[in-house]
């Protein structure tokens, strides 16, 4: 199976195995994420045979990635930066800048 043109890159497998046997992270995380990983590679593949091939301008390819992996809500990202946070019980300054993006969209009482 490692000879397929779309494989993880050896630090990407080396992250998951270390989650996995760490056991930072169950077994259905880790399939998403490599789930998630196969489909964004695909997408890019598609988008660059399209730019080689066809001469698609950037633009096309943008709109292809926007309808195939729309960006998620503000309140979305909210929840998974406090999922993360949780888990890991640490955060990044852009969790924080997200956060209070978040709050500050709430309307006042």
């Amino acid at each position: 199976m490692t000879d397929h043109p779309i494989t993880p890159p050896p630090e990407l497998l080396k992250q998951w195995e270390d989650d996995w046997f760490d056991e930072r992270e169950h077994a259905d995380v880790l399939l998403i994420q490599a789930y998630q990983a196969g489909a964004d590679a695909e997408l890019e593949a598609c988008c660059k045979l399209l730019e080689l091939s066809f001469e698609w301008d950037r633009s096309a390819c943008e709109d292809l990635r926007a309808e195939r992996r729309p960006p998620t809500s503000l309140k979305q990202q909210s929840l998974k930066h406090l999922e993360t946070m949780e888990r890991d019980g640490y955060y990044l300054p852009e969790i924080l800048q997200d956060l209070r993006r978040a709050l500050e969209a709430l309307p006042d009482d």
